[in-house]
């Protein structure tokens, strides 16, 4: 596997901080998972956090704060979650991915969106994402459209080109409103991919538009 579209440092670095939400770090633990190049720009990343937090000046603490902490365990407030660390890919989808599939590739619950298209959207609790597997037969071509916010789309298995290039497994094509295309998928097999947005796709065709609330894309 040769991945030539890699994650992009602002992602990379929230990801080492532990700052990133729940849907963003699917798409960053599962590209991980997938790239030796990407893992070492990680531990980069986590080796430089370090040492900016062991050159901080400790700071007086309030006598009250761990009392408050201890009050804050108790009413059972917990941290945000985020998506787990990459592991070793299993089977045929990789682990941090699998977790939320529940399963490989037979386990995903293909819901049609016309055209030979399908999509399963996978629960999280980040309200500030939406995360869906993606399935675009073989030579046919996604809507052409744009993006109100960001858009992650991560390869797992065919490939894809469109305006910016040609994407196969692994590989991480990253959007927004500047960028409008329509991936194709190569004519040899299905492509599948992970696709994370913050915001609901921005479509050319007026008539895919107006179906847009009913196939939750």
């Amino acid at each position: 596997m040769t991945i030539r579209h890699h994650i992009e440092d602002d992602l990379l670095v929230s990801y080492a901080s532990g700052a990133l939400s729940e849907g963003w770090s699917i798409a960053v633990a599962t590209h991980l998972a997938l790239c030796p190049h990407c893992r070492a720009r990680l531990e980069t990343a986590e080796a430089v956090g370090g040492q900016l937090l062991d050159a901080i000046t400790p700071e007086q603490v309030d006598a009250l704060a761990w009392d408050q902490l201890r009050t804050r365990i108790a009413s059972g407030a917990t941290a945000p979650e985020v998506a787990p660390r990459p592991a070793a890919i299993a089977s045929d989808i990789p682990r941090p991915l699998r977790d939320y599939i529940g399963g490989g590739i037979d386990a995903i619950k293909w819901r049609n969106l016309g055209k030979g298209a399908s999509q399963m959207r996978l629960r999280t609790g980040d309200p500030t994402t939406q995360v869906r597997l993606l399935r675009i037969p073989a030579g046919k071509p996604v809507p052409e459209h744009t993006h109100r916010g960001r858009e992650l789309t991560l390869v797992l298995s065919g490939s894809f080109h469109d305006e910016e290039g040609s994407f196969g497994p692994g590989d991480i094509e990253d959007a927004d409103g500047s960028v409008l295309h329509q991936p194709i998928a190569s004519p040899e097999a299905d492509c599948i991919c992970l696709a994370v947005t913050d915001a609901p796709l921005k479509f050319s065709s007026w008539i895919v538009r107006a179906l847009q609330p009913v196939l939750g894309i």
